[in-house]
């Protein structure tokens, strides 16, 4: 995989994508937009791949929009407001591909994340931040939008509809140390542990059977949607897939053998 303004470098079954504008602080730019929906293709037809990280190159994970990219100029007669929503829905199919992808996606928030780049920052299964990371959703208070690429729902998902309209109300940044506690990323992790620690979350998950990931994140994901008796169904149903996969049956013969698995993610 080799693209203008991303790098990709593959260990084994696991790949790691950084943003690679960082005297833009990875801010979006259409250019970066399409990298990214087409290492998300790329990343679908690869059989192999069993885990993803992405992260930031430099002092930030990513700044939101680029306001100054030279590619996206008003249309002839467009207002500014047309010309805002065409521009957002450029956005949209990174958030829905880089949440769907058939394997885990762990994030390392190297630094800022702001705008569109906390939206990116939550597409991950699990979300990493190191200590000095900041990230902020500052939309409304500072540009009188409304935020998007998906913060709403990635915010009020992993912390509730109260703190989600605080955050997004005031703008105030929320510090790597504040997201762990309230729960919207998984873990604060010092500066100079955070490439590790991603890479032993990533690994891990990486040698976990796929499957069976996968099936965790849509019951997570729909859970507040279903009541109890519908998840349990819904659980039930995932449980007679997992039952035929080979995984399953690895994982059940390493357990009476007394032997670590070996997955091999179907």
């Amino acid at each position: 995989m080799q693209f203008e303004n991303l790098t990709c470098d593959r260990a084994g079954s696991l790949l790691t994508v950084t943003l690679n504008r960082p005297a833009k602080l990875n801010s979006l730019s259409l250019g970066l937009l399409r990298d990214l929906l087409a290492c998300a293709a790329s990343i679908r037809q690869d059989r192999d791949l069993r885990a993803v990280i992405l992260t930031g190159a430099g002092r930030g994970f990513c700044a939101g929009a680029d306001l100054t990219d030279p590619e996206s100029p008003p249309a002839a007669g467009q207002s500014l407001g047309q010309h805002v929503a065409a521009r957002l829905r450029t956005y949209y199919p990174v958030a829905l591909e880089w949440s769907d992808l058939p394997v885990p996606v762990v994030v390392a928030v190297n630094g800022l994340a702001a705008g569109a780049g906390v939206s990116l920052a939550l597409v991950g299964d699990i979300t990493l931040a190191a200590r000095s990371a900041t990230l902020s959703v500052m939309f409304a208070p500072k540009l009188g939008l409304a935020p998007d690429m998906g913060a709403t729902h990635f915010l009020a998902s992993r912390i509730g509809a109260a703190r989600a309209r605080a955050i997004a109300m005031t703008g105030e940044p929320v510090t790597a140390e504040q997201a762990e506690r309230i729960g919207l990323i998984a873990e604060c992790v010092d500066d100079g542990q955070l490439a590790a620690r991603t890479l032993a979350v990533a690994g891990a998950l990486a040698a976990a059977p796929t499957q069976a990931l996968l099936a965790v994140r849509r019951l997570v994901n729909d859970a507040g949607v279903h009541d109890l008796a519908s998840q349990l169904e819904r659980e039930a149903a995932a449980q007679h897939v997992l039952g035929d996969t080979r995984d399953f049956l690895e994982g059940l013969a390493a357990f009476r053998e007394k032997r670590s698995a070996v997955f091999r993610g179907n």
